[in-house]
């Protein structure tokens, strides 16, 4: 009898620290688990801020149209350096007339401001970028397409207030003035780098800047990736155009950006890819 209230109490005893190691093991898988998530979140936190930063430093940088370019933005079959592009004084005319020309046509360059009766409705991006609606539809389909070639194209920047294109252009100015450039030297350089606030494209709605993932520097760096060689090749299709070639400085006012996409729509865009022209060449002669 002893000895079977002893095998009930030892197999009793043994029941309990089976028990309290489940119990223990439990615990440690709930911290386990825990602990993942917290790192998850951290992880995901400090992912987020880093683009939210990368996303800055594009804005602060080179986002700007290249009224002149230098060594980073250069015309690849000419000479190291684009030859000096002076702004002349701003006109209007019918090329920058919604009216007139329809809203996927209006010309914004250095010549031309943005007309005083342009009416745009954006809708808003996944990233936080903004264009007008209107493109949206041929802009998504483009950008899915690249992705389904396997690519990682973004979109850096796009639709800019008159307020934001003025910091940007501010900031460019306060740079060059660090710099030792008298205010007046630091305007003529910002203008190089940063359009003047009322002749930026990206105040159309209509122009996007997109780079790879791989390299987010806007410079001519870009030509030389998947991303924009589809694009280059491909846009059109879509109705987008580059707007700024490497060789149509002159007649554009802008430096060469291998980033930079402007709608015009799919039947202008394939004549333009086709005949190699800018948009300006298209404008003057219909």
């Amino acid at each position: 009898m002893n000895e079977t209230v002893k095998k009930q109490q030892q197999h009793s005893k043994q029941g309990h620290k089976a028990r309290r190691q489940k119990s223990s093991l439990l615990l440690l898988l709930i911290s386990i688990l825990f602990c993942t998530i917290a790192i998850v979140s951290v992880l995901t936190l400090m992912q987020e801020e880093s683009s939210q930063e990368q996303q800055k430093t594009l804005e602060q940088t080179n986002t700007g149209n290249n009224n002149v370019s230098n060594t980073n933005t250069s015309n690849t079959n000419t000479s190291n350096t684009n030859p000096e592009i002076k702004t002349p004084t701003l006109r209007t005319s019918d090329h920058n007339n919604p009216s007139s020309e329809g809203w996927n046509l209006v010309l914004v360059n250095p010549w031309h401001a943005i007309p005083d009766d342009l009416d745009i409705t954006l809708i808003q991006l996944k990233n936080g970028q903004s264009v007008d609606e209107r493109i949206y539809p041929d802009l998504q389909e483009m950008m899915d397409d690249c992705r389904a070639a396997g690519l990682s194209p973004i979109i850096c920047s796009s639709y800019r207030t008159m307020d934001k294109q003025a910091r940007l252009f501010n900031n460019q100015v306060k740079n060059y003035q660090s710099q030792g450039y008298s205010e007046e030297d630091a305007v003529i350089e910002a203008g190089k780098w940063v359009a003047t606030p009322g002749t930026s494209e990206h105040q159309l709605g209509l122009a996007v800047d997109i780079v790879a993932v791989s390299n987010q520097n806007l410079d001519q760096s870009q030509e030389n990736t998947s991303e924009q060689q589809w694009l280059m090749e491909n846009s059109y299709k879509y109705g987008f155009i580059l707007r700024y070639p490497t060789d149509k400085s002159e007649i554009t006012g802008i430096g060469y950006e291998p980033w930079h996409y402007r709608f015009v729509g799919k039947e202008v865009a394939a004549e333009i890819k086709e005949r190699g022209i800018c948009l300006e060449e298209y404008l003057e002669a219909k």
